[in-house]
């Protein structure tokens, strides 16, 4: 069995659609993308934690999201205290956020 160099994967939607159409950028995702890629470093677990932009994830009614592998959990956000909660419960303590979760 080989170790992943990542304990978890984070897919920051960040894509731009033409004005006026819903989009995660238009919730200035690529900001918050940098804001957790900063945190995981000044938490010391930026080893641990791998955090990357992606195009359209066809959840535009549900945005800005982001999802998080190895467990295919899916999170909205609207501001850095909700991507604070993210890294403290999901990825420090092993527990989902249900109040930011997306199902369905």
């Amino acid at each position: 069995m080989t170790e992943t160099y990542y304990r978890y994967h984070v897919f920051f939607c960040t894509n731009q659609r033409a004005e006026g159409e819903r989009c995660c950028q238009n919730h200035n995702a690529q900001a918050m993308r940098d804001y957790l890629k900063k945190r995981t470093k000044e938490l010391g677990i930026v080893s641990a934690v791998r955090a990357n932009s992606a195009g359209c994830m066809n959840r535009c009614q549900q945005g800005p999201v982001i999802v998080v592998y190895p467990e295919g959990i899916w999170y909205t956000y609207q501001n850095q205290a909700d991507i604070d909660e993210i890294l403290s419960e999901h990825f420090q303590n092993a527990a989902f956020v249900e109040r930011l979760r997306i199902t369905g």
